[in-house]
């Protein structure tokens, strides 16, 4: 059975679903194909958290990488994005009650973003967040997209059009394909320059556990751990083990993150289930969205901690790729070929 569609992506995490429905809202036909089952995107605290972020990279670069301009712009398309799509979109804040917050505060207010002592901590109105699951089931649900069930495992094509195989004998063409497959290794049949490229791609994993307790009014962070509003109390997490790929909870890391983080709330909490998810970073942490240099193959992946924030900014450089416009300005930053 063979069928051809104006796009096919391949991957159902939330850069593939943002470029999906971005593409299906231009008037493309789009097919998503994905294994099923939990990813790194469902398994997050859905955090669009442009201020904290930028803080965290600038420190992790000693001081000499400023990416406040590019996340702000990324979280502003999210409005007009989860409007058009019916997802809700949290604009309580965060709070900040990890080492530094005075430092924390000055780099906040030196980015531009707001920032407010409270208490022991930092609290920012810039910092927003989105409910993973909904979320993506509304970006599955677009007009013009259709999510299909597979594993593909072979990826052939030329100038003209591309072949894409599932492991069940399935078989589509198409003259564009969007590469979203996270952290996982190379499609067969890639190119081997792109192919490179993709498994040079470092696997992060990270846990986080449900917990039922009361809600607290916005996302708690520290160094060690995160405490973000979910339905029926809060999810808590911040583990990231580079090199890892295996989905074995810890549940010594999980118990020391629970109670870490109720110790945050002065608040005791049923823990739940803790879930895995394998995350995929580049050299300098930053997407690889746009033209791989192969005819009609581009790429969304990627985007280390920053999925959420990233997703209609990737979605928007993606498609504006395969519709052959001039890029927009953050565009550079994220290009693929940055690495060649």
């Amino acid at each position: 059975m063979a069928s051809s569609p104006d796009v096919i992506v391949i991957g159902a995490g939330v850069l593939g679903l943002c470029t999906a429905a971005e593409l299906a809202a231009r008037g493309h036909a789009v097919t998503v194909i994905d294994p099923g089952g939990p990813n790194a995107s469902s398994i997050a605290a859905g955090m669009i958290a442009p201020a904290l972020e930028s803080v965290l990279d600038y420190w992790a670069s000693g001081g000499n990488t400023d990416r406040s301009s590019l996340f702000r712009t990324a979280r502003d398309l999210w409005p007009e994005f989860a409007e058009w799509l019916g997802i809700s979109l949290h604009r309580e804040g965060a709070e900040w009650r990890g080492q530094n917050p005075h430092n924390v505060h000055g780099c906040l207010r030196g980015f531009g973003f707001d920032a407010q002592p409270a208490g022991p901590g930092v609290v920012t109105a810039d910092d927003w967040r989105i409910e993973p699951g909904p979320a993506l089931t509304a970006m599955a649900r677009a007009p013009g997209v259709a999510v299909i069930k597979g594993k593909v495992t072979r990826l052939t094509g030329d100038a003209r059009r591309w072949r894409v195989e599932a492991g069940d004998g399935r078989v589509w063409f198409t003259p564009t394909v969007v590469l979203a497959t996270g952290a996982a290794a190379a499609v067969a049949g890639l190119p081997a320059p792109l192919a490179e490229l993709v498994d040079r791609i470092i696997p992060i994993k990270g846990q986080l556990t449900s917990v039922a307790t009361a809600t607290p009014p916005r996302t708690i962070r520290t160094d060690a751990v995160y405490v973000a509003p979910a339905e029926g109390g809060v999810v808590i997490g911040a583990t990231m083990e580079p090199g890892r790929r295996d989905l074995e909870p810890d549940p010594i890391e999980a118990e020391r993150q629970v109670a870490a983080g109720l110790a945050l709330l002065d608040l005791t909490g049923e823990a739940g289930q803790t879930r895995v998810g394998i995350r995929g970073a580049t050299a300098d942490g930053l997407a690889l969205a746009g033209p791989s240099g192969e005819p009609g193959l581009h790429l969304a992946l990627a985007p280390r901690r920053n999925g959420w924030l990233m997703g209609p900014l990737v979605a928007r450089v993606v498609a504006d790729g395969i519709e052959g416009r001039p890029p927009m300005a953050d565009a550079a930053a994220l290009d693929p070929l940055r690495f060649a």
